[in-house]
């Protein structure tokens, strides 16, 4: 093999290994919320990050790491059921520093204070940085592909609840 064909294989090795790496950061994003185990994705957040989401009966706009990481601390509460799943994602690597990225989001949170139940899907658009070798969202957004909100008629059944156990308890108002 000539010096030319072993640095393309590295370079392909390095695309498939960095895709790899955006894949696995995204999903302890998607479990850490869950579990508010929000320390777990800090260092996959970009210090200037940007969020644009637009569900059903919100659009949150928010910029920078730590009021972000905040956010999201008081969103996923010990009064919370959440279940975030992020599928079929699609990563460019358009640099050896900079990605970007699909995925399709189900999910579902409930509010047992309150019993709203808010379900749905939405498509993410993300922009990653490479910055010490850690892949980090610098951008991300998402549309509703659909979302559905009710209140229960009665309290679900909970037999156990990660966020009661880890979560903060909830702050109304």
């Amino acid at each position: 093999m000539s010096g030319t064909d072993l640095a393309a294989l590295a370079a392909r090795l390095q695309r498939l290994e960095d895709i790899e790496a955006i894949k696995t950061m995204k999903y302890v994003y998607f479990r850490s919320i869950d579990t508010a185990n929000i320390d777990a994705i800090e260092p996959y957040i970009h210090d200037d990050i940007e969020i644009d989401y637009h569900g059903g009966s919100y659009h949150w706009q928010m910029q920078g790491k730590a009021p972000f990481l905040e956010a999201l601390r008081q969103a996923f509460h010990s009064k919370g059921l959440a279940q975030h799943t992020g599928h079929h994602p699609e990563i460019e690597i358009i640099s050896p520093t900079t990605a970007r990225g699909k995925w399709y989001l189900t999910d579902v949170f409930t509010h047992l204070d309150t019993l709203l139940q808010v379900a749905g899907g939405a498509l993410y658009s993300d922009d990653y940085v490479k910055a010490n070798g850690t892949w980090q969202i610098r951008r991300t957004s998402y549309v509703r592909v659909f979302e559905t909100a009710e209140v229960l008629t009665q309290a679900p059944n909970v037999t156990y609840s990660r966020l009661a156990e880890t979560g903060r308890p909830r702050v109304v108002g």
